[in-house]
């Protein structure tokens, strides 16, 4: 088999997903679910036959055995998993009644925060194509945040394309400073960001218009953004620096029932990837990328509803663009 040709970079933590809507100080019971925006990416291309390397400090708590547990049922290369006794990170979600969530993150000095990129030597970046970053927790927190921005620019040097999605959770940061600050640093790296108008929402990079928005981004180092819309569908917008042109494209997403939109976005990302690695078009990358999201909106949890390839498929048969 050969070596992956991606490699996802950030935090795996426990979900705990309410029993029934409502805030946190209502809700008497919840279910555990292993997550993490980084492992849901790397999970979800997993399920494409196409599973990459993945970076990520797991705990050598009792959480930290079950994820560890996961990743290897999921056929994840264990490389570059490594392990520590800082605490797992806990993630507790609520929703209202219309779906909207919220995230109380427990696990100061966490695992997850101490995600050691030196382990992924250059050799390895001399095979890759594609880095991935969505790392909300592991960036916000010292020294993941430096391992991981050493990690993009020794992959810039080795001519990795690098991927990376803001996943903005301002709790989570010491102050608006750093946090932008290290925004910059990381658009200044990458070549590919998915976002959404509302994660970058007052930022030096925020505007209600898309195209301004992108404009923006493009300023700050990205060649091409894609920007998911919700139920609305996603928009992908490249400048003229791009390896495929000046591109704006939309698609207006898939009909399904939701359940849960926990790691859509990350399974939306895993989709962009999937394709590009792929050779396919903004086009097509859309259709793919919106499928793999929609479908992981309608089971509970992240990680347990990422759908297979052909799943993907049969949505897209269903649902004739």
């Amino acid at each position: 088999m050969d070596d992956p040709a991606i490699l996802v970079a950030g935090e795996t933590l426990i979900d705990f997903l309410p029993a029934q809507p409502g805030p946190l100080s209502e809700v008497e019971s919840f279910s555990r679910r292993a997550g993490g925006a980084a492992a849901n990416v790397a999970i979800a291309l997993s399920r494409f036959d196409a599973s990459p390397w993945f970076l990520t400090n797991v705990s050598t708590d009792g959480f930290g055995d079950f994820l560890a547990a996961i990743l290897d049922e999921n056929g994840l290369p264990g490389r570059f998993v490594t392990r520590s006794a800082h605490p797992t990170t806990l993630a507790f979600v609520a929703h209202d009644a219309d779906a909207d969530r919220s995230f109380t993150f427990y696990g100061a000095d966490s695992a997850d925060s101490h995600l050691d990129a030196d382990v992924v030597p250059d050799s390895v970046l001399d095979h890759i194509e594609w880095i991935c970053v969505d790392a909300p927790v592991a960036l916000a927190a010292e020294p993941a945040r430096s391992a991981l921005l050493d990690l993009c620019e020794r992959a810039r040097d080795h001519d990795c394309r690098v991927a990376f999605d803001p996943n903005t959770r301002r709790e989570l940061w010491p102050d608006d400073v750093t946090l932008h600050e290290t925004l910059d640093a990381v658009f200044a790296r990458t070549d590919v960001v998915k976002t959404s108008v509302e994660d970058l929402g007052g930022t030096s990079f925020a505007d209600d218009d898309p195209t301004d928005l992108a404009a923006n981004l493009f300023a700050a180092g990205p060649h091409t953004v894609f920007l998911t819309r919700g139920a609305d569908g996603s928009r992908a917008i490249a400048a003229d620096r791009a390896p495929w042109g000046a591109v704006d494209v939309s698609h207006p997403g898939y009909d399904v029932d939701p359940v849960d939109a926990t790691g859509a976005g990350d399974a939306f990302l895993a989709g962009v990837l999937h394709e590009l690695a792929g050779g396919e078009s903004l086009d097509e990358t859309l259709a793919f990328a919106n499928a793999v999201a929609a479908l992981t909106t309608t089971e509970t949890g992240a990680i347990d509803a990422l759908p297979d390839h052909e799943a993907v498929t049969a949505l897209r048969d269903a649902c004739p663009e």
